[in-house]
């Protein structure tokens, strides 16, 4: 791949991830915890692992967090953010890379751990340690939504594979 193709792959990607978090955030859905959602976005960064190394995805989640955050959030949004988004990355760059998990597996992965890194980041935010009774409904949320995004994304993977790149 020349860079050009590169460079137009990651933008193509952080601009999917961008209308995807868009559309959740006008979404009036209420998952029934504060501040969840669905993480429609991780499509975008799932499927990159597979396609992309792992600078590019990495750059493409930065990106995505923050002008999302910059255009549509404020300064605690960023932070938790940023914090799980880069807590889930790193896990699923981790156990793709060292294990043969299925692509289902790492989602959950990915989604169980971007709640633990907004957890952290709340608790050190707000100094209170308390906020890990959220814990619970988070796993279980996480595991539901990484369960999701783990499914359309084997989906867009055997869709895309014959035919990307």
């Amino acid at each position: 791949m020349t860079r050009s193709q590169k460079i137009s792959y990651c933008a193509v990607f952080t601009a999917l991830a961008m209308i995807f978090s868009y559309v959740e955030a006008i979404l009036p859905i209420n998952f029934g915890v504060p501040g969840m959602k669905l993480g429609l976005a991780n499509l975008v960064i799932v499927a990159g692992l597979y396609y992309l190394n792992e600078k590019d995805v990495l750059i493409i989640s930065v990106t995505r967090i923050l002008l999302m955050g910059l255009l549509f959030g404020n300064g605690m949004s960023l932070i938790y953010s940023l914090t799980g988004g880069m807590l889930s990355y790193l896990i699923m760059i981790l156990m793709k890379e060292k294990t043969n998990l299925s692509v289902l597996v790492i989602s959950i992965s990915g989604g169980i751990t971007h709640n633990i890194g907004q957890l952290i980041a709340a608790s050190l935010v707000v100094s209170n340690f308390h906020i890990f009774y959220y814990f619970p409904a988070l796993l279980i949320a996480g595991t539901i939504t990484g369960l999701l995004i783990g499914i359309v994304s084997e989906r867009i993977l055997k869709i895309l594979k014959p035919n990307f790149f």
